[in-house]
């Protein structure tokens, strides 16, 4: 799979004398037309793409389904391929460690339209999180607009514009 973009937050000067430990995640990414099934978060004001961390030996396509189906209720996952990957280091808020490195594998799939009911976890309740079909274009400019005004905004939100922009060239 093709590596869309490396990303460094801006915390990060260098990666020389660091620990560094790298997480893989996922990404599911389904279209009807120009509407795209995100996540709209309301603690950071923003749309993702439904995705999240792999569990240890998980395979990535098994684990894309697992992610879309807790955090969507998407039903019938099929035709799944491989649309690019994207690299990011971020400073870890733990002492363990003082850069995470995610590599998130991001795949197209078709789902039936209808959601079944998501199993979202306590955090991402509690973050105002929800399955949503929105426009992709109204979404990428609602997320550009959050970037450059709110102060709410989390770390992830540069990476989901630049995969939704990167979706949005590829829409026939």
């Amino acid at each position: 799979m093709q590596v869309l973009k490396t990303h460094f937050h801006s915390e990060i000067n260098s990666l020389e004398n660091k620990s560094v430990f790298t997480r893989l995640a996922t990404r599911g990414i389904t279209l009807k037309g120009n509407n795209i099934l995100l996540l709209y978060t309301e603690r950071y004001e923003d749309y993702s793409l439904p995705g999240g961390g792999l569990d240890e030996g998980e395979d990535k396509i098994e684990g894309m389904k697992r992610e879309l189906i807790e955090e969507t209720g998407a039903r019938d996952i099929k035709n799944i391929k491989p649309f690019g990957i994207y690299e990011e280091y971020r400073p870890w808020y733990k002492t363990d460690f003082d850069i995470q490195h995610m590599i998130s594998y991001c795949y197209t799939c078709d789902i039936e339209e209808e959601l079944g009911n998501a199993k979202l976890e306590d955090y991402e309740t509690k973050n105002g999180m929800k399955a949503i079909w929105i426009n992709i274009h109204d979404a990428i400019e609602h997320n550009k607009k959050t970037m450059a005004n709110s102060p709410k905004k989390g770390m992830s939100i540069e990476r989901e514009t630049f995969l939704l922009m990167q979706i949005a060239k590829n829409i026939k």
